[in-house]
């Protein structure tokens, strides 16, 4: 009797630890699927905010820099534009377009300069007449300032940071005066001249606002020097075709 009894006990004792086991084994999975599930939830969220966040930072930087455009278009610009300089950027307060824009003027003054320059040493070489001496010396006198004039406007050009032009076929593209065939009277000489001292005003006159704007102060005094400097000219060769 106390043989079986034990037996019954044992056996309850068995089914109870087996049951116990059971349930520790079911709340353990119930919980690690929780943890798993909790963790995902909060991974995919982390994720979402991630790339909400990802995405409000790319809509920003798309919107200061005009989607990337604008901002690349200037590297490149600036990349071009220091490789031209020997690898150095140039920034001296006036911006790339307005610099191209004061450049590109000052090569057409350097053009109607070095026109105005071959036509005058030109005309000292050929005139003749009662006045030689007189228009000789004067020619030599405006030819010698001319090639002076002419450095200086180079000068400028490549301080601004571009290529100054110094072909005739670029000249005759840019230039606004004409060239003279033949040996003209000493008087007709005069007259071309005056036209051609005037035209290089004509042309620093139409650069100087470009310069004025950006206070391009270097520009705007070497064009000021040029205008007065060919008015002075045209003035005192206008004087000796009067009777």
């Amino acid at each position: 009797m106390a043989s079986k009894t034990t037996k019954s006990k044992a056996a309850k004792s068995t089914k109870k630890a087996k049951s116990t086991t059971a349930k520790a084994a079911a709340s353990t999975t119930k919980k690690s699927t929780t943890t798993k599930a909790a963790s995902t939830t909060k991974k995919t969220a982390t994720t979402k905010a991630a790339n909400s966040n990802g995405k409000a930072v790319e809509s920003k930087a798309a919107s200061r820099n005009g989607n990337g455009k604008a901002t690349t278009q200037k590297s490149t610009e600036a990349t071009a534009q220091a490789a031209q300089n020997g690898g150095s950027a140039i920034n001296i307060g006036i911006e790339d377009g307005k610099r191209q824009a004061i450049a590109d003027g000052l090569s057409r003054v350097l053009a109607d300069s070095y026109t105005l320059y071959l036509k005058t040493h030109n005309f000292h070489w050929n005139v003749t007449g009662p006045m030689f001496q007189t228009l000789h010396l004067m020619f030599e006198a405006q030819y010698t300032e001319l090639a002076l004039a002419v450095d200086m406007v180079a000068e400028r050009i490549r301080a601004l940071g571009y290529p100054a032009p110094a072909t005739y076929s670029e000249y005759a593209k840019l230039t606004s005066i004409e060239e003279t065939p033949g040996v003209p009277k000493a008087k007709e000489m005069i007259k071309l001249l005056v036209e051609g001292q005037e035209a290089v005003v004509r042309t620093a006159r139409s650069v100087f606002p470009a310069a004025d704007e950006v206070n391009d102060e270097p520009t705007a005094d070497l064009l000021t020097q040029r205008m007065q400097v060919h008015e002075k000219n045209a003035w005192m060769l206008r004087s000796l075709l009067e009777e």
